[in-house]
């Protein structure tokens, strides 16, 4: 799909140019209430023919775009950009509290990204795209390959996190930002950042990694692969022609998704929330979800199945069983010669990304002499914590960007 580049000013005046299919704000006739984020929402294309999207490992994509949201205004100077970067299974949609009046859910970062937050909208432009290899709004395995009118399917190059990293680049290209004021993400997400910190570090003048990893553990990859059995072994899975064929994996999906779900929270939380409740006061013993854990769960997976694709969780999943910046001796060569403060979270409930795998981090970009901050919260949810209110953590990061945000300013 190829489209013009659209010309808007947003309700606080930034001239934006956008290469785009489609682009609106909060501020469309179509809506009758004001957003105080000023949120603008759009797919641009960010890779064409002439100048195409060649991948890490093998393979080219003549056209990629990339649905994003930004919330608050970039100021003149362009230097009160933060770019966040998503986990496995989140979206652009990352900030806000949400409003019944525009039916728009919540943010999957809320507690992060609004007015007042720690990623404060009245003071910072925030940049929240849909990954590659996503399946909400950027090109990934289930869209339409236009060479062929058919999905791409596991035609669909095998990912690098560097892959990642340069579509975000691109994207920055696009509105007109040189160096981010800092770049953020948990999970999937701080593996993002630590990628882009290590292979280009001058783009970006802090860094914020949560309950990430620079190298899964044995058992992280395990867990993957028996979700992506499950996906491949379901019948209607169809060898990754499921859309042409015209069905779904859905119960591998949902197997993935539950047992997935489970790696996210900590035994404690499990236990505080549901222990060995009975879903009903009056069952009959048998297979059926007896128990309130059991029905969790498949609500869990029935709510997963409206909203992602087996294929990007293929795809996402591998690019992490993959990522092991550290392995190649001069990794921190560059962030060595330019180096930025960086902030590392972790949380002692998570067993998935534990505080160690932070600390392998901490360590090696402590070693290149990057000024490190780090700290384990105690917080019981487990991997989840990431996404919840925690004592000290939102404000850890509010302190960490009021920083950096002086520190422009000088």
């Amino acid at each position: 799909m190829v489209s013009q580049a659209l010309a808007t000013t947003n309700t606080r005046g930034v001239h934006l140019t956008v290469l785009a299919s489609h682009i609106w704000t909060s501020t469309d006739t179509k809506w009758d209430v004001m957003d105080p984020m000023n949120t603008i929402t759009a797919d641009a294309v960010l890779f064409a023919p002439e100048n195409p999207l060649v991948f890490a490992r093998a393979g080219q994509l003549d056209y990629v775009t990339v649905h994003y949201e930004t919330y608050g205004t970039l100021n003149e100077d362009k230097s009160n950009a933060v770019f966040i970067c998503h986990a496995l299974t989140g979206d652009a949609h990352s900030g806000g509290a949400g409003d019944p009046r525009t039916k728009t859910k919540p943010g999957w970062w809320h507690i992060m990204i609004g007015p007042g937050k720690p990623v404060d909208t009245d003071r910072f432009f925030v940049i929240s795209p849909n990954l590659l290899g996503g399946c909400r709004g950027t090109t990934g395995p289930s869209s339409i390959n236009p060479n062929t009118g058919q999905s791409y399917g596991l035609d669909f190059p095998l990912l690098d996190m560097c892959d990642l990293v340069t579509v975000h680049q691109r994207l920055m290209a696009h509105l007109g930002i040189e160096r981010l004021l800092a770049v953020m993400g948990g999970s999937l997400g701080g593996m993002q950042v630590l990628q882009w910190a290590l292979t280009a570090p001058t783009e970006m003048a802090n860094a914020i990694i949560i309950a990430a990893s620079s190298r899964l553990t044995t058992q992280n990859i395990a867990f993957s692969a028996v979700a992506r059995e499950a996906i491949m072994r379901d019948p209607g899975f169809k060898d990754g022609r499921y859309i042409e064929a015209g069905t779904k994996p859905t119960e591998g999906l949902s197997v993935a998704r539950m047992m997935a779900h489970l790696t996210y929270m900590s035994e404690d939380r499990l236990g505080d929330r549901f222990g060995r409740n009975p879903q009903n006061a009056d069952f009959t013993p048998g297979f059926e979800a007896d128990f309130a854990i059991e029905s969790y769960l498949r609500h869990q997976a029935k709510v997963f199945l409206p909203r992602f694709d087996a294929l990007s969780y293929l795809y996402l999943t591998r690019v992490m069983d993959y990522f092991d910046p550290f392995a190649d001796p001069d990794a921190t060569k560059l962030i060595a010669d330019n180096p930025m403060p960086t902030l590392v979270c972790s949380f002692a409930s998570d067993w998935r990304f534990s505080s160690e795998q932070s600390k392998v981090v901490v360590a090696e970009l402590a070693n290149a002499h990057v000024e490190v901050t780090y700290r384990e919260f105690q917080a019981g949810v487990g991997h989840d914590s990431f996404l919840m209110e925690t004592r000290g953590y939102t404000k850890l990061v509010q302190t960490f960007l009021n920083r950096a945000l002086a520190e422009v300013n000088k």
